[in-house]
């Protein structure tokens, strides 16, 4: 009966979603089909600011985590994402004054057309890669709640995410996004409430803690040990996620900007803890992982098949409203830095690109059947071969695009290593993939290459003075600091 219910509300909410996609404004011009026209207001941005961060990772795996390590794994996807949203909000207003709208186009002024071209393929293989982790998670989440093979429920749910993408654009994408965030929001607190009382609360959690012999089980304290390779990693990489930076650009003013994430780093805040109480409550409810994962066992056992039905369509938003922007900011790259036209066929074209970004994660995903592997994959590509001459752009004015070149060179091979050692290649490596150690020597070497490079090749001080000023940086202040 569930499944039934829940098939038949998965096809009233995809009705749902096409007709706001229908009612919305026609897009005319690429600026409207990627940034809105930069007519929405901050509210709505930060909604789908929140809902491209908060997908297959936070909804399913976070209970999951939490299951097994209580408090700790708000720092596993919580702690990354606040860290990355607090410095979006240091960064807001600079990337909002800009004259670019894609971190391409503004790594193409800071630097040059090269620097800019390999910053959009490393973005447009960020997008791709991330994507396919949220495709990933709606396979397995479809497949174990409608009894699909993972193949179908892959298909299915990127299916409904490819049609309303195609048709509305990103303002399709915001719209759509604000319905999810509704029904997230609801189904996060009902598993929360279902959870915590059949569990006994938090004294009932803490001896079934103490009965398992997990120690510091309701310690929030411990899970920068455990987790800093994935603070650091994740959050560099995000500080950077191309989809966020589309959102402060389409806002309307610089104080809109800021608005937007300051708001979205309160709200984050609750909806990890919601995915990290709900994933300890369960430990005092089964004894052992439930087949499925936290949140499916608990809507199948212990809810109703409307509210359950109901759950199943916030979750499925999650994930959903995750792979939607991933997929829209892909194609954005693809058609603003690599692929340009004009009028009817500047739209043309980003619908197709909106076509390969989608087939290419699609087949990652049927391939790589890891959310965890998939995302570290994207992380460490775009971490080590884009965060430091992206960044360092903003504050160094001695950095030049011979550096950054050479810095995205280093990086992009230091990467592909680590990827051919992960796929099985007999290689010795002084560390472990996935590890803290990994991140901060590729982030490393990255900004040593980059500083002296730069150094040993003549400065570009009238790019750079042109753009920091753009930015509303100070000439002066930056000459200070120049070496």
């Amino acid at each position: 009966m569930l499944r039934v219910i829940s098939f038949g509300a998965l096809i009233l909410y995809f009705t749902v979603l096409i007709i706001a996609v229908l009612r919305e404004k026609k897009n005319n011009t690429v600026e409207d089909f990627f940034f809105a026209g930069r007519t929405l207001p901050f509210w709505a941005l930060s909604i789908t600011f929140i809902a491209s961060w908060w997908g297959a990772g936070a909804a399913l795996s976070t209970a999951d985590l939490a299951y097994t390590d209580g408090l700790d794994a708000f720092w596993y996807y919580g702690m990354p994402v606040l860290l990355a949203t607090f410095l979006m909000f240091l960064l807001a207003k600079a990337i909002r004054k800009l004259p670019f709208l894609t971190q391409g186009k503004m790594m193409e002024g800071r630097y040059s057309k090269a620097v800019g071209k390999l910053v959009s393929i490393f973005i447009f293989l960020f997008m791709t890669f991330s994507a396919a982790a949220q495709m990933v998670g709606v396979g397995k989440f479809f497949g174990q709640y409608l009894g699909l093979s993972y193949e179908v429920a892959i298909l299915l749910g990127t299916g409904i995410v490819i049609v309303y993408s195609l048709m509305g654009g990103f303002r399709g994408v915001v719209f759509t996004d604000v319905i999810q965030f509704v029904l997230l929001l609801c189904s996060a607190v009902i598993v929360l409430i279902v959870a915590w009382r059949t569990s006994g609360g938090w004294d009932a959690i803490a001896q079934a803690a103490t009965a398992a012999g997990k120690t510091g089980y309701m310690d929030f304290s411990g899970g920068w040990r455990r987790y800093i390779s994935y603070v650091l990693t994740f959050a560099l990489a995000w500080t950077i996620q191309a989809n966020v930076w589309q959102r402060i650009s389409a806002t309307r003013t610089v104080r809109d900007a800021r608005r937007m994430t300051g708001t979205s780093f309160l709200i984050f805040i609750p909806l990890y803890f919601i995915a990290v109480l709900a994933g300890m409550a369960a430990l005092a409810i089964y004894p052992s992982m439930p087949e499925g994962g936290v949140v499916s066992a608990i809507v199948r056992d212990y809810l109703p098949p409307v509210p359950g039905a109901l759950v199943f369509i916030g979750i499925s938003a999650a994930i959903m409203s995750t792979m939607d922007s991933l997929i829209n900011t892909g194609a954005m790259t693809l058609t603003m830095d690599v692929w340009q036209g004009k009028g009817a066929v500047a739209i043309k074209r980003s619908r197709i690109a909106t076509g390969i970004v989608s087939v290419i994660a699609l087949i990652i995903a049927l391939r790589i059947r890891s959310i965890l592997a998939v995302a570290w994959i994207a992380s460490d590509v775009i971490t080590t071969g884009v965060f430091v001459p992206l960044i360092a752009g903003f504050l160094w004015r001695r950095g030049n695009s011979r550096g950054a070149l050479s810095s995205m060179v280093a990086g992009l091979a230091y990467t592909l290593v680590h990827l051919a050692v992960s796929f099985g290649l007999p290689m010795p490596l002084p560390w472990p993939l996935r590890s803290t150690a990994q991140t901060l020597v590729g982030i490393g070497l990255s900004l040593v290459v980059y500083v002296v490079v730069s150094l040993l090749t003549p400065p570009e001080y009238e790019r750079a003075d042109a753009f920091l000023a753009a930015a509303g940086r100070s000439r002066r202040k930056e000459a200070d600091r120049s070496i």
